[in-house]
């Protein structure tokens, strides 16, 4: 459980700042995100897949580009 404590003359915008900061470095939303919904495992090979050639053709472009 992540938490914040409100520091001496801490306003609320900078404690929220923290507190958001801590979430996202846990990865707390990302993997509420991810477990939203039940995905099978054959599923989740089809999209790390998909994943996986979508960003080596992305790298290609790139390379493409610089030349």
């Amino acid at each position: 459980m992540t938490g914040v404590t409100l520091r001496p003359n801490e306003s609320q915008e900078s404690l929220l700042r923290r507190f958001r900061k801590k979430v996202t470095r846990a990865g707390i939303l990302s993997t509420v995100r991810r477990k939203r919904w039940f995905v099978s495992k054959s599923e989740l090979r089809r999209i790390q897949k998909k994943k996986a050639i979508r960003r080596l053709k992305r790298r290609e472009r790139k390379y493409e580009v610089g030349d």
